[in-house]
């Protein structure tokens, strides 16, 4: 299966496709998000993302029970939901510098709407596909207002059972969504190699035949988006900052773009790895076969001479004769004079 987001195309023939997660690595200034844009730009990257949100379209701001963050090894501890999302959140007027100057570039540009305002924000903007995140995709009414602009719609995963990713990716159907992609998503932040499970790629190629199938990927570093692509993810979604030690709300998991651009080059090189089942030589391994083994004469040796482990030997190169004939040979006489150096190719030369 392949799709287009824009004019790019993606599936298992093509190159991953590779999408620069800004989130709030902006850290609410804009001039640094648009350096982030050439900098994913000048990395490889393929697509711009961005999350269309404001906190009050997610949240009320209370205090008290969930919606204060008390997990000690959250990122966020000791926040509301709501101080987190006022400080991540991309403002709207930003969106259209932000999307035209990724094109100018030429990466594709979307973004993750958390509520159905959003994605009328965005229509105005014309945006060539979706992104759902994690935490909205069970969000049936925001996945119908989605679905029913017919765009491409990625969406990934995590905090979903796969009945409720399967109903999810049925619901957008129902409602006429373009292609679609689902992403393997561990939704912690960061995630760890450990839990991310990269052997569900291949149930969600079995499960969903009609989508294509990547990874949302929270860990450190790039070697799990690589191992990904090897197990045939089409879509690689990676966090990225100008600098971790700049900090931000998404920084410690986040890509600086030295490493972004070794996830693209890298994902690149393991999905041209994969291949073809190749159970024959290669035309540029022809060469080759020329040092393998064979039967070489290692010593003068006289008519009627005894041929023995001194006199013929396996060795480089391999214009002799297969191994396969020289414990036959091994004990035989030579019918006629050998020459040290010489290959040893016809077998009635002894008897």
């Amino acid at each position: 299966m392949t799709f287009k987001i824009g004019n790019r195309s993606i599936g298992p023939n093509h190159h991953p496709f590779i999408i620069a997660e800004m989130s709030g690595n902006h850290n609410g200034n804009l001039n640094r998000a648009l350096e982030l844009v050439k900098a994913a730009a000048e990395a490889g990257a393929h697509a711009l993302k961005l999350q269309t949100y404001r906190a009050d379209t997610i949240t009320i701001n209370q205090r008290g029970g969930l919606f204060d963050i008390t997990d000690p090894n959250s990122l966020w501890a000791g926040r509301n939901l709501y101080e987190l999302y006022d400080e991540a959140h991309t403002p709207w007027e930003w969106h259209e510098e932000i999307f035209a100057y990724a094109k100018s570039l030429g990466m594709e540009a979307f973004s993750s709407p958390f509520d159905e305002t959003a994605v009328d924000f965005l229509e105005t903007l014309n945006v060539s596909a979706y992104k759902i995140a994690s935490f909205e995709s069970a969000h049936h009414p925001l996945l119908k207002k989605v679905a029913r602009t017919g765009k491409p719609v990625i969406i990934s995963s995590g905090t979903s059972t796969l009945d409720e990713i399967y109903e999810s990716v049925r619901i957008l159907r129902e409602n006429g969504a373009g292609p679609i992609c689902v992403l393997k998503c561990t939704s912690t932040y960061p995630a760890t190699a450990a839990n991310t499970n990269l052997n569900t790629i291949a149930v969600f190629k079995s499960v969903f035949p009609d989508c294509l199938v990547g990874l949302s990927d929270h860990t450190m570093g790039i070697g799990v988006s690589v191992a990904a692509v090897a197990l045939g993810a089409s879509v690689i979604e990676k966090h990225f900052t100008l600098r971790r030690a700049d900090g931000g709300v998404d920084s410690t998991f986040s890509l600086e773009p030295s490493e972004l651009a070794a996830l693209v080059t890298e994902t690149g090189r393991a999905w041209e790895a994969m291949g073809r089942v190749q159970l024959d030589t290669q035309k540029v391994e022809e060469v080759s076969r020329q040092f393998r083994r064979s039967i070489y004469v290692a010593e003068d040796v006289a008519a009627g001479e005894k041929l023995t482990s001194s006199n013929l030997r396996v060795i480089r190169p391999g214009d002799g004769l297969h191994s396969r004939y020289y414990e036959n040979l091994i004990g035989r006489v030579a019918r006629r004079p050998l020459r040290a150096g010489q290959p040893f190719t016809d077998l009635s030369d002894a008897e």
